[in-house]
Formats: structure tokens, sequence, C-alpha cells
């Protein structure tokens, strides 16, 4: 399976599980990843995603590592800061749902931008659970966040 090809099958995934009060979610298939988000149709720069990351962003990991969470992406990094203040001041309602998996903190790769995510090392994108699996993690973070978020 193509990387595309599973985050296309992830995408499916999540448009049928999202929660119906967000509205329908805008999702953005690249050949790494996918990005969700709603409201206006335009890229966000706060979003959810799922991508590929190289092995040296992730701890444990050897040859490559997926990502998924939530990230704010804003030009400003006073704009992520306040992003990521805004989730981890209603973090004991989000962790209880999400667990001790995701991070907070500081993007992989680029220090001005914030996540709350965790990263799978070395995953075998070729399992045929993998779309789902995935998908249903973004929900997951998507049910958890959202409504803590400005």
């Amino acid at each position: 399976m193509t990387d595309r090809h599973l985050f296309e099958q992830a995408a499916e995934v999540v448009r049928g599980s999202a929660p119906p009060d967000l509205g329908p979610p805008h999702l953005h298939v690249r050949h790494n990843g996918l990005k969700v988000w709603f409201g206006d149709p335009a890229p966000q720069r706060e979003h959810y995603e799922a991508q590929i990351i190289p092995a040296d962003l992730a701890p444990g990991a050897r040859v490559r590592a997926l990502e998924i969470g939530f990230h704010a992406e804003h030009p400003a990094e006073p704009d992520n800061t306040a992003a990521l203040d805004h989730l981890l001041a209603a973090e004991p309602a989000w962790r209880r749902d999400l667990g001790d998996d995701p991070a907070a903190g500081a993007f992989l790769g680029r220090a001005t931008w914030r996540r709350v995510s965790e990263t799978w090392p070395d995953p075998d994108l070729d399992a045929t659970d993998v779309p789902f699996e995935i998908g249903v993690r973004l929900v997951d973070y998507i049910r958890a966040l959202e409504p803590h978020r400005a």
C-alpha cells in the first residue's frame, strides 16, 4: 500500500467517525500524512495530523515514526504557545481520554510550533488495520481536545 493510500483510508475513518456537532471535517491528504480541521474550509494553522516523520525525531524509532495528534503552526511563536497553554489548562480532562502517550510541547523538528501528540516508532504501515488505527486515534484527539480549544 502506498503511504498516500494509507492516509486516504485513514481520512475516510475520520470522515465517518468525527463528532457530527463539529460540522464536516476538512481533510487534506498528502503522500506522508493527513491534516484534519473544522470550520473555515481554508487550511488552518491549528489542526489534527497524522504524519510520517524521520526516526531521529522520535524516541525509540530506527527507520521512521508516525506522529498523531494536534499541531499549532502559526507563523508567530506566541500564537502557538497560547494555543498550547489553552489546552494545557484543560489537561486533566483530555489526559483522562488520551492517556499518558501524548506529549505536549515544542513541535518535532520546529521549535517555534507546538503540539500535543504521540509517536509510534517504526510502525508496520502495510498492516491491514493501520489506516483504521490511525483514523480512530485522530478522532480520539479530536474528541478529547476540540472541546477545550479557544
